[in-house]
């Protein structure tokens, strides 16, 4: 079960979405797109695989768990793309305050 809010990562793209809950995912992802490499981070550090089906999309889980620290490098890198904030101050104690972080940063 996916644990919201949850990071939209883009293939080849450092920028991250803010995903509130599963509504706002499917709202986000009807105006995009999708890869098949495009993928979800959950407030846990689950990933899941955007699967559209029929009329809808699902999140598929994967085996990959993400470690805060490698969330902490996604916010790094989103960060850096918008080339606004020092890098070496983005730290955070776990996923979910880096998720939380972006609602903040938009």
């Amino acid at each position: 079960m996916v644990c919201w809010p949850c990071l939209l990562t883009l293939e080849g793209d450092d920028e991250l979405i803010y995903l509130a809950d599963e509504s706002e995912f499917i709202n986000e992802c009807q105006e995009l797109i999708v890869s098949d490499d495009d993928a979800v981070v959950d407030s846990n550090g689950m990933t899941y695989l955007i699967k559209a089906a029929e009329s809808d999309l699902q999140l598929m889980k994967t085996e990959r768990v993400f470690s805060t620290q490698e969330v902490t490098q996604l916010m790094r890198d989103h960060e850096f793309s918008k080339a606004n904030v020092c890098l070496t101050k983005i730290e955070f104690i776990n996923i979910p305050s880096a998720i939380q972080s972006l609602v903040y940063s938009a």
